[in-house]
């Protein structure tokens, strides 16, 4: 399918909303130590396009929820998304997102660490706010699924070459809370079972085209714009798609070799692996597979009505895969 350019347009029917989400996020570290607010208005001023609570909001209103409850879950989302940055950052040892300081740069591991727990329990305390046992649930099932994989990442992850465990692990990170953000719209909305798997595929469909766009970015971009070094995940020894597609066409490539038994090479190297790997096909490979599940997502959508919030889901669909960054 031909993916046209799409602005953020996708945004327009759920701006207040979306202003309402900001306030609720930022109202969270209210009558709680000062530097926590601190750190809590820096990490939501950081950017980040809201895309997760975004896709809450569209899929709840297209099926007509309550727009106070909405904000909750989107708040609760976006929430549970920053604080997991904030231990990533740590985990990773960044220092950079989005070309901003990230909080470990500016706090200590130990302070660092407290304000992502604060920022979870935060989210989990929205998400009672829904008064739904089954959004809840959901909700604890998705903090344990970004968890066991980053387990699973740090502890296995290294080196291995194989589709179903990249896929897994995307998932994980990233997919999970996509879909839990338009599963829980959907059972918030009070339809039924069949409209809200149909809206779970979409959410799993969008997460996973938008975690393969990341790894594309991590090729493509340049370390000023993406705000981190050019193939951070494959330096750390972690094979993302584009390298993936590239070992199974080069896998005499020695380079690559290397770094899945597990060893690290030296810069000229590595820029001439990365080199090889931005010119070998294997990005636009990937690619396609980010637009076949953009394609599902879009399928998925065909069986609702024709209005601006539908059309919204549309043109994020279209977005995921047509962003630079």
């Amino acid at each position: 399918m031909n993916h046209r350019m799409i602005s953020n347009d996708f945004l327009i029917p759920i701006q207040d909303r979306l202003l309402r989400v900001e306030e609720v996020m930022r109202s969270q570290a209210d009558a709680h130590h000062s530097d926590l607010a601190s750190a809590l208005h820096l990490l939501l001023a950081s950017g980040g396009k809201r895309i997760r609570p975004a896709v809450a909001l569209l899929t709840g209103e297209m099926l007509g929820g309550n727009p106070e409850s909405l904000v909750i879950l989107a708040s609760a989302i976006e929430l549970l998304h920053t604080a997991t940055l904030v231990h990533d950052d740590l985990i990773d040892g960044s220092f950079l997102r989005r070309g901003n300081a990230t909080l470990n740069a500016q706090w200590s591991p130990g302070a660092t660490v407290l304000t992502g727990d604060f920022i979870f329990a935060q989210a989990a305390r929205l998400a009672s706010e829904t008064n739904s046992i089954t959004v809840m649930h959901l909700f604890a099932e998705t903090l344990a699924t970004i968890v066991n994989g980053e387990i699973t990442q740090m502890f296995s992850g290294h080196g291995l070459v194989n589709h179903q465990e990249y896929e897994q692990r995307i998932y994980a990170k990233t997919a999970s809370l996509f879909e839990t953000a338009a599963r829980s719209a959907a059972i918030l909305s009070s339809v039924d079972e069949s409209v809200v798997e149909k809206l779970r595929v979409y959410g799993y469909s969008i997460g996973m085209a938008f975690q393969i766009v990341d790894d594309i970015l991590d090729f493509t971009g340049e370390q000023a714009t993406i705000g981190k070094p050019v193939a951070s995940d494959l330096r750390q020894g972690l094979m993302t798609l584009p390298a993936i597609y590239y070992w199974e066409i080069h896998s005499d490539d020695r380079d690559l070799q290397s770094i899945v038994d597990g060893n690290k090479i030296a810069e000229p190297e590595m820029n001439r692996l990365i080199f090889n790997i931005r010119n070998s096909g294997s990005i636009e490979k990937a690619l396609e597979q980010a637009g076949d599940y953009i394609d599902k997502s879009l399928h998925v959508l065909m069986d609702f009505p024709d209005t601006p919030e539908h059309r919204s889901l549309e043109n994020l669909a279209h977005y995921i895969i047509d962003r630079k960054i």
